[in-house]
């Protein structure tokens, strides 16, 4: 459901950055050559002979060397020379040393050089005629014209070296270059340099890192330097946020007197040059306007209208992704895209806006990431995968049914929906994007803007069950369990398009967490396909063996069902911020009729914590031989600084008690 609207050769550029399909093709497809002793240049060999410091054994490589030169002509077009030297570390490592450098139509490779240095000191040079180029393998919904040359270079083991260097044509429709300088390997030495033409300027933002000061190289030639970049690796890490949010990187935004719409390092530039490439696509033909209409025929509310077009673009605009060239940044006309009823992100917030427009309402794109934190407000950058639409609510409008709104340094107001999320019930958004960043894409009114972090009573989880406890263990009842939000995002989409022996399958899953034998009889689900109602399953269940027969003992937990516990380590939390996902609230209502001739000899004690960010109640009461257990969880943010993780641990530790904790009967 996302696509990619960044710069595409720089998210693909770096080995690790593949898919693992790619991954996997290339070492099987590609053939290894060697060639005579002094093909390796010098600088791979001065590269090699450093020393590194020693790594953690989950180090499977090490980037010796990373430089990158970006010259600009006086048309705005460039050209990129980069060089790369990995130094193999473990066996894992050994995907590190394929060299895959994606382009297409705009990013033309003009040359590109591989050499390898193998653990005995045997160096290896590639030949232009060994290495391949295939199509980036997409996925079903997803068509670009990238593709990648790549080699599949000797030597590819621990103590081995793999070097390589390339220039390619840069797209000339946007004047910036981002400088992604972290990743999940550790680098020793980096550098980039910048070279403009005459009367060209230049400045730059940083994202996730301090700013380092440039050399002036004179002649309009600047170079910044890093040395020993920390890897950002979270592999290890629980409840961790996108290690792209956290992966230091630097924009350089430039302009000239020969280019018409710069970026100049601001997010009015950028709403401003998106503007250029997007106004005439936004435009709605006369179809649009008829359906448009015919949507909104008979609603004077502008909740009522909204959400019938939003609905339509929402259910009816199958997503599909083609993007060639600057298809990657450039949504297609609105009348296409109505027309042929498929589209990517951008796509469909373009036709949404246009349908909006010819029953008198305003919209807006937004550019985001679907991870948040990525978007820095702090950056002004294009640096983003994923368009979502801002609807502009009139003046002194109202409605409770409006609850993903901002407000603009304008002061209008604008309810921020994404049309691509097929679950998410208009008015909302996706929990992912809550609490990040976005750019409003209004002309010379653009600018950041941040998203709310919605009440948890919007995103919810009430079961209610009432059963009766047989003296054997045996448990039967019936169970109904309501959802909204986007906790109810994966059983809608379940229960509408799944089979029953699918549906089956999942309920089976589900309750053989908490059940070791039981059956299933009278199902039913309500609401699936209305996003602003509860989604309500409700069900018949017998358990075998619930209860723990101990002589005159009889175990059993007064949590029945459903388990909400957080998954954390014993380990101090140093630097990472704590992503708790997404607000919610979940609430358990159970009532157990216990047999005759058995009273409750021991119970849990009750529990009540509060932390702010969360809190936990529960409670297991016995009267007239019915045990009655509730419990609330409650999560009011989404991200934490690293020194809360001692009180996540906490909660943590506390639910896992009390989802196990037990009430034992004794016969009388």
């Amino acid at each position: 459901m996302i696509e990619r609207a960044v710069p595409r050769t720089e998210q693909l550029r770096k080995p690790t950055m593949y898919s693992s399909v790619l991954v996997v093709l290339l070492c099987l497809a590609l053939p290894a050559f060697a060639s005579k002793p002094d093909s390796v240049p010098d600088w791979v060999r001065t590269a090699a002979q450093q020393k590194h410091p020693e790594y953690s054994p989950e180090t499977n490589a090490v980037v010796l060397l990373e430089d990158t030169t970006y010259t600009v002509a006086p048309d705005g077009t460039a050209v990129e020379h980069y060089r790369r030297v990995t130094k193999i570390l473990r066996p894992h490592g050994r995907e590190e040393g394929i060299v895959a450098v994606p382009f297409d139509k705009d990013t033309k490779i003009l040359s590109m050089h591989v050499w390898s240095i193998g653990p005995d000191g045997h160096e290896y040079a590639v030949k232009d005629n060994e290495m391949a180029e295939y199509g980036y393998p997409g996925q079903g919904n997803l068509f670009e014209d990238i593709k990648v040359r790549a080699a599949n270079p000797p030597g590819r083991d621990p103590g081995g070296i793999v070097a390589y260097e390339f220039d390619q044509r840069s797209h000339p429709y946007l004047t910036e270059k981002t400088w992604f300088f972290q990743s999940d390997l550790p680098r020793l030495n980096q550098s980039f340099t910048l070279e403009l033409p005459p009367g060209f300027t230049h400045g730059t933002v940083w994202a996730h890192s301090k700013k380092v000061a440039a050399t002036d190289l004179e002649h309009q030639r600047w170079r910044w330097d890093l040395k020993d970049t920390p890897p950002i690796d979270l592999d290890h890490v629980t409840l961790r946020p996108s290690a792209f949010s956290l992966q230091g990187r630097m924009t350089v935004h430039y302009a000239g007197p020969s280019i018409p719409a710069p970026t100049e390092g601001t997010w009015q530039s950028i709403g401003q040059w998106y503007q250029s490439i997007s106004k005439d696509r936004l435009v709605a033909t006369p179809e649009i306007a008829v359906k448009a209409n015919e949507l909104a025929a008979g609603k004077t509310d502008f909740y009522d209208k909204t959400e019938a077009i939003a609905e339509f673009v929402q259910k009816q605009v199958r997503y599909f992704v083609i993007e060639m060239g600057i298809g990657g940044y450039q949504p297609h006309f609105a009348g296409d895209i109505f027309r042929n009823r498929y589209g990517d992100c951008k796509d469909k917030a373009t036709l949404l806006t246009a349908m909006l427009s010819t029953v008198g309402i305003h919209g807006a794109l937004v550019m985001v990431d679907h991870r948040r934190g990525v978007v820095d407000p702090d950056a002004p950058s294009i640096v983003g995968d994923h368009m979502i639409a801002a609807i502009e609510i009139p003046k002194g409008y109202s409605s409770p049914k409006l609850r993903s709104v901002v407000t603009s340094k304008t002061g209008r107001q604008y309810l921020i929906f994404d049309p691509t999320w097929e679950k998410t019930a208009f008015g909302q958004l996706e929990h992912n994007l809550q609490g990040g960043y976005g750019v409003l894409m209004e002309g010379n009114d653009s600018q950041v803007i941040q998203f709310p972090v919605l009440p948890p009573d919007l995103n919810t989880i009430r079961r209610t069950a009432t059963f009766q406890l047989q003296p054997d263990g045996t448990l039967k009842g019936t169970v109904t369990e309501k959802r909204f939000g986007d906790l109810s995002e994966r059983r809608r989409s379940l229960y509408t398009t799944a089979d029953a022996k699918e549906q089956t399958q999942f309920l089976d899953r589900v309750l053989g967490q908490d059940f070791t034998s039981f059956t299933v009889s009278d199902f039913k689900v309500e609401n699936a396909e209305a996003l602003n109602k509860d989604l309500t399953t409700s069900y018949a269940l017998a358990a075998n063996r619930f209860g723990k027969s101990m002589g005159p003992l009889l175990m059993i937990r007064p949590r029945v069902l459903g388990s909400e516990n957080l998954y954390t380590d014993h380990k101090k939390r140093q630097d990472v911020p704590i992503n708790l996902d997404e607000t919610m609230q979940e609430h358990d209502d159970y009532t157990i009729e216990l047999p005759a001739g058995y009273a409750v000899d021991e119970m849990p004690d009750p529990i009540k914590l509060d932390l702010g960010f969360a809190s936990y109640e529960s409670s297991s009461t016995v009267k007239d031989n019915v045990l009655h257990y509730t419990r609330t969880y409650t999560v009011r943010e989404v991200t934490l600084p690293p020194d809360r993780y001692p009180d996540v641990q906490k909660l943590s530790s506390i639910i896992a008690a009390d989802e196990e904790g037990n009430a034992v009967l004794k016969k009388q």
